[in-house]
């Protein structure tokens, strides 16, 4: 879920850049052509990181490093919304908080039994 999740924000980002950052960094911030520019191309990361999760998922030797890479990701957007929590709106920041929280704990928790699968015989 979490990495369907990442494909969906991703293209949010994508193809609606201001509207998709407006809660995160607010409306003069959202609107500005950088700002955009940057949301397009976490979007594109996002939606590459999220595919290539989904498509692992069936290789308990691949899967966990694509997990813990989107909770590495997710870890940075946290530390990066925390470290400019003064001057973006206190919504966005309590909801990039949440958002990327449970994304790191998910991940790291998904790779963990990813990790499982592989250490696990398999039926016959």
């Amino acid at each position: 879920m979490i990495a369907a999740g990442r494909v969906a924000i991703g293209a949010a980002l994508l193809l609606a850049p201001r509207l998709a950052t407006l809660p995160w960094i607010g409306v003069a911030d959202a609107s500005r052509p950088g700002a955009k520019v940057l949301a397009r191309a976490m979007g594109a990361r996002d939606v590459v990181i999220g595919a290539i999760a989904l498509h692992t998922l069936g290789n308990p030797q691949v899967a966990p490093r694509w997990q813990k890479a989107g909770a590495a990701v997710d870890g940075v957007d946290l530390a990066a919304t925390l470290a400019a929590r003064r001057e973006l709106p206190g919504g966005g920041v309590a909801l990039v908080t949440v958002m990327a929280t449970l994304g790191v704990a998910g991940q790291l928790w998904a790779a963990s039994g990813l990790a499982g699968a592989e250490a696990a015989p398999a039926a016959e």
